[in-house]
């Protein structure tokens, strides 16, 4: 089974201005003092995901969770080491991104597919399978500036997940519309693990690495410190919390 997903010494660094008053600034830029301090939000991460496995991701606020997905979709690159991605990605963080106010729905359903990597004529093939799973029939033509939040969130959600996937991001289950439309959406997911999508999932809940999860990484500050065994992994991640 081949991997789709490896990282080896993966490390992301971010370079921050140092809080200083506007009269601490000047004297230290002009004296050659450092104006910057380096965050590292991953270290040395080293994991693999084969075709089909799902991974949950764990850690508390603030442990590079999010930054790991970003570098996985392509969003940003590694400062260190290398991480190797194959297949398409479809990334459900940030759903929404490219969309913009003054377009309809129908014409930000296209651009977002474009920024997915999907060609005119996918999209052509796919846009009603895409309204219909949105629910927002009615509202195709209308700019999205007009859309409720739930609204603006299924209709980004449906393009993402319009075509399976050779490897699904999630950031968190999602909060899409009503509860409905929620279970609705997780069936989606259950759907491409089914047919051999790559799932990776993050989240703070257990009971979610439970129902979705074989393999479980956890961090804490940057730092993996589990990867392996989902329920050994849920474990690793309470004592992290003190639990």
């Amino acid at each position: 089974m081949s991997n789709m997903i490896e990282a080896e010494n993966l490390t992301k660094k971010y370079s921050l201005a140092k809080q200083r008053t506007f009269k601490e600034f000047l004297p230290a830029l002009f004296s050659g003092q450092e104006t910057k301090t380096n965050l590292l939000a991953l270290s040395h991460l080293n994991f693999e995901i084969k075709k089909g496995e799902s991974l949950g991701v764990l850690g508390k606020n603030g442990s590079g969770k999010s930054t790991l997905l970003k570098i996985i979709a392509g969003v940003t690159k590694p400062s260190d080491g290398r991480i190797t991605v194959n297949g398409r990605v479809a990334p459900l963080i940030e759903l929404g991104a490219g969309f913009h106010p003054e377009l309809t729905g129908r014409e930000n359903t296209y651009l977002n597919g474009s920024i997915l990597g999907l060609r005119k004529k996918q999209m052509d093939k796919l846009y009603p399978e895409i309204v219909k799973f949105s629910e927002l029939e009615e509202f195709m033509d209308q700019p999205v500036k007009f859309y409720s939040s739930g609204m603006y969130m299924r209709l980004a959600f449906s393009v993402a997940v319009a075509e399976k996937p050779d490897i699904l991001l999630v950031d968190e289950i999602l909060a899409v519309g009503d509860s409905k439309f929620q279970e609705k959406c997780l069936r989606r997911i259950k759907e491409f693990q089914n047919l051999g999508s790559t799932l990776i999932l993050v989240t703070h809940s257990p009971e979610q690495i439970q129902n979705y999860c074989e393999k479980v990484l956890v961090l804490d500050k940057g730092k993996q410190i589990y990867f392996g065994e989902a329920k050994a992994g849920i474990e690793k991640y309470k004592e992290t919390l003190g639990i």
